[in-house]
């Protein structure tokens, strides 16, 4: 009888413990909703890190990235594993200059055509700047649906969704055409002052 008991004991035990687990899984915030996005539009600084996976019809790479947004600029950069081969992408406007890390640093004022001959594949840098946050570029039209929307050509989904005090922000991003696939996960948010993981 004993050994019934403390069998039993264990077996509850174990339940809880798997349940207790189960209910601290980081399960999505909450679906897409450009509506509560909206107040995004306002910030003057925001930085996240990340993981990009990017695959055309010919080439494919990933890379670590840390993306830095001011009023006046964006600082990009991506890094393979333990920091090799980074590339430091700065946007001004219609201004870009990328340095490699090799003491040659090269600017064009068309920054989209000029980013996809240095990385190989054609990514529409200008309107990531609000993508990634959820939105569209304001100056072009879009068209919304269930999760996310189709801008310029390109299809942008925001699959998980997070949250920084009680602020959506994505986690988990498509943005795709008929030659390139984006695919982004951010890790950590730090929206003004807030910070999160």
């Amino acid at each position: 009888m004993l050994k019934f008991k403390a069998a039993l004991l264990v077996s509850v035990g174990a339940i809880l413990l798997l349940s207790a687990c189960a209910s601290f899984r980081k399960e999505p915030v909450e679906s897409y909703s450009r509506a509560s996005l909206l107040p995004l539009y306002k910030l003057t600084q925001w930085t996240f890190d990340g993981r990009l996976a990017v695959t055309g019809r010919k080439d494919s790479w990933t890379a670590n990235i840390d993306w830095e947004h001011h009023v006046d600029k964006d600082l990009i950069r991506l890094s393979g594993p333990l920091g090799q081969g980074a590339t430091v992408i700065i946007l001004m406007d219609n201004f870009v200059t990328i340095d490699r890390g090799n003491g040659e640093v090269q600017s064009s004022s068309q920054p989209d055509i000029f980013i996809g001959q240095q990385v190989g594949i054609t990514v529409p840098v200008q309107s990531l700047r609000y993508w990634v946050v959820g939105l569209p570029e304001p100056t072009h039209v879009f068209d919304e649906n269930d999760s996310g929307f189709k801008q310029s050509g390109w299809q942008v989904e925001y699959n998980i969704m997070q949250s920084i005090k009680n602020q959506p922000v994505p986690r988990k991003v498509t943005v795709k055409n008929e030659q390139v696939k984006l695919k982004l996960i951010i890790d950590q948010w730090v929206l003004n002052d807030s910070n999160t993981k």
